[in-house]
């Protein structure tokens, strides 16, 4: 490096270290966040999930596949930042978090190369070419969704993934519904940049006990446009599965587990009805 660069990678790493805005959303990340979610039969990831060519699950550097490469990677990253970790492997787990970002294999990234830099200073399209992995080539075939379902452990008709990470190029007619309903790509795209690549501004999904819908949302310019012509947001809404039969509370994760308490607290009644627990004597 020259003399001018090192000092702009140092100005750089300096901004990085005494950033509190990161410092606070990586500390949010940790204490909320996760490398996937499974929430009344839907599978919620980021990016994707590694496979093989033939739609199998791919090992990451012998981390594993699937559920468990996910899990190994989520303890990684919590290495990286806890001060009892031993300093090679807090070393090695700050690299990977690197990686994740734009790794080839990274669940959180999947694509050949970030492009980023030829699309700043270099003309040439060909150059700006991101290839996608497995996963975005085979995420319409039903097979390869419910054997990544089955991984996870998640059974029953009515199982999705959810995901993003890349955004939908509706305006060429692509469907953010793939394998037959079984996954929904739901690309925030509310950014102005993607705006021009999908010719609309992104998707939101809502779940309620009668099913899905998915709102599409039209581009907002800008305030004053918007003053001026007197629009707004506009959104148009898909129906995308509906039940016959509305989703009860009991029904979802948050019911089974209100179920299981109540299952507790019988019991915890029973034992002390018949004398299996003595009642401590108040003071």
């Amino acid at each position: 490096l020259t003399a001018e660069e090192r000092e702009l990678i140092k100005k750089l790493h300096h901004s990085f270290r005494v950033s509190e805005k990161l410092q606070g959303h990586i500390r949010l990340l940790l204490s909320h966040g996760a490398m996937y979610n499974i929430c009344n039969d839907n599978l919620l990831f980021h990016a994707s999930i590694p496979l093989n060519e033939d739609g199998t699950l791919h090992n990451v550097m012998d981390m594993g596949c699937g559920r468990e490469l996910l899990e190994n990677i989520e303890t990684t990253i919590r290495a990286a930042f806890q001060a009892d970790t031993e300093r090679e492997e807090r070393r090695a787990a700050i690299d990977f978090f690197l990686y994740l970002w734009c790794g080839p294999e990274s669940p959180l990234f999947d694509k050949s190369k970030m492009a980023t830099y030829e699309r700043y200073f270099l003309t040439d399209r060909e150059s700006w070419h991101e290839e996608k992995g497995n996963y975005f080539r085979l995420r319409d075939n039903r097979e390869v969704v419910d054997h990544i379902l089955d991984a996870f452990g998640i059974t029953g008709d009515n199982r999705h993934i959810i995901n993003g990470h890349v955004p939908v190029h509706a305006a060429e007619g692509e469907n953010p519904i793939k394998a037959d309903g079984r996954l929904m790509v739901i690309d925030g795209g509310f950014s102005q940049a993607y705006h021009k690549t999908t010719g609309i501004a992104g998707y939101t999904l809502v779940y309620h006990s009668r099913g899905f819908e998915l709102v599409q949302h039209e581009p907002f310019l800008n305030v004053n446009d918007a003053i001026r012509r007197g629009t707004d947001i506009k959104s148009t809404r898909q129906i995308v599965e509906m039940a016959n039969h509305r989703m009860l509370v009991a029904d979802t994760d948050k019911g089974r587990d209100l179920q299981r308490q109540i299952k507790d607290l019988e019991h915890l009644l029973y034992a002390y009805r018949h004398g299996y627990i003595k009642e401590k004597e108040r003071k």
